[in-house]
């Protein structure tokens, strides 16, 4: 095969899976009103005109960023929890270690970025992450520790808020690595937070303590 050949052509099948690859790093490294599809289509490698056969606007481009390349990372959640229906104690820190996990990736935080930074200009960006990302994780986990209120594991409270308590460091540490430590502030080390916090807020929420295990 002609190595000089274009890429589209030589990886027609897959077309679709790089363009969405090479969003992912270019919507990352630019932001959303600074990338050009012009940029998206050089990295995968295909014409613009390719590119167009697929996605017609920049904003259906980052829809499927959302749905192909963060939100796999929800319904690893979501599997966590069918999986796992209970004790709530041992599945919450599987939950705080997946989502670590996913924050150490600079392309998927980088992403929660942008959706952050020009969700005022671009409200159609900040609906895309709620719906595919952050209103099933949320409310997974919220109907999870429900479940686990009715089997007296969690304390009486309101479970969405226990939800926000649990994974809002996460997020903090998110925000904490895009904005703040490229301008000098000391790194944090997701995953040891994720560690750490587990158990200290569980100890706030579980109606009896986790019996120590040898």
């Amino acid at each position: 095969m002609d190595a000089t050949a274009p890429k589209w052509r030589r990886r027609k099948t897959a077309r679709p899976g790089e363009i969405v690859a090479a969003a992912v790093e270019v919507f990352a490294e630019k932001g959303f009103a600074a990338a050009r599809l012009d940029d998206i289509a050089a990295r995968a490698g295909v014409s613009k005109g390719a590119l167009y056969l697929y996605f017609e606007t920049k904003a259906d481009l980052f829809e499927a960023v959302v749905r192909e390349a963060v939100a796999p990372n929800i319904k690893a959640v979501l599997a966590l929890l069918e999986e796992h229906p209970g004790p709530f104690a041992e599945v919450a820190p599987q939950i705080l270690a997946r989502m670590a996990a996913t924050i150490a990736s600079p392309r998927i935080s980088g992403v929660a970025k942008l959706v952050i930074g020009e969700s005022r200009n671009f409200p159609h960006l900040a609906k895309v992450w709620h719906d595919a990302v952050i209103g099933p994780g949320l409310g997974a986990i919220a109907g999870a520790i429900a479940a686990a209120q009715a089997r007296h594991e969690v304390r009486p409270g309101d479970p969405r808020l226990y939800a926000f308590s649990l994974i809002g460091p996460m997020l903090m540490s998110l925000i904490w690595r895009e904005v703040v430590a490229p301008i000098g502030g000391e790194p944090v080390d997701v995953m040891a937070l994720a560690a750490q916090h587990g158990p200290t807020v569980l100890e706030g929420m579980l109606a009896h303590r986790p019996k120590e295990t040898s």
